[in-house]
């Protein structure tokens, strides 16, 4: 069923449209019993759209929102998600209709390398995203460990740093050692803010 798919910048009203769709499409795939609790109250979207307006975008479908996607700028390097849909349009184009305003932001932002999180059993998402040039690189096994009590001092907040601009400088020499040209400052802000 070919349908009208326009593609549009992500409006701060659209944020709560966007979270619950994205809540419901990953719940959705990983089968879960009520999906729109995915993620308890953890937050995603706001930050993602508060980090970068304009790398946020929606897809319509009959004048309501059918899906989001993210484009995050971090100087040389550039990564995407989440891209979701609802599940209820699934398989229709509308996945592959997101990818292209992003990858338009790379190319604006001058973007060296780029990449994502996805689901390395799932050939469709890995199939829409080799059409974009994304290929497996890195199969990263994600794990964590409680860590218990500690003695280390109090940590600081950036929020409340005298000299943030200082920091910030500090945080781009460090990220850049890591790989050049990679500067996370954009974040930091807007997690600070």
């Amino acid at each position: 069923m070919s349908i009208d798919i326009p593609i549009r910048q992500l409006r701060e009203t659209d944020r709560a449209d966007a979270d619950r769709i994205m809540r419901i499409a990953f719940g959705t795939f990983f089968g879960l019993p009520d999906p729109i609790n995915f993620m308890g109250d953890a937050a995603y979207v706001q930050p993602r759209w508060r980090t970068d307006p304009k790398g946020a975008f929606a897809a319509d479908v009959n004048g309501k929102l059918a899906g989001s996607s993210f484009a995050t700028n971090w100087g040389s390097f550039g990564f995407f998600g989440p891209l979701t849909v609802a599940p209820d349009l699934w398989d229709r184009g509308i996945a592959k209709r997101l990818m292209e305003p992003m990858m338009a932001c790379f190319d604006r932002w001058g973007t060296k390398q780029a990449g994502l999180f996805t689901f390395a059993h799932s050939q469709k998402h890995v199939g829409l995203y080799q059409k974009f040039g994304f290929w497996p690189r890195f199969l990263t096994a994600i794990m964590s460990r409680s860590v218990g009590e500690t003695t280390a001092l109090p940590p600081s907040r950036f929020s409340q740093e005298k000299d943030q601009g200082s920091d910030l400088k500090s945080c781009r020499v460090l990220t850049d050692t890591l790989c050049d040209g990679l500067d996370l400052r954009r974040e930091i802000c807007a997690a600070r803010d």
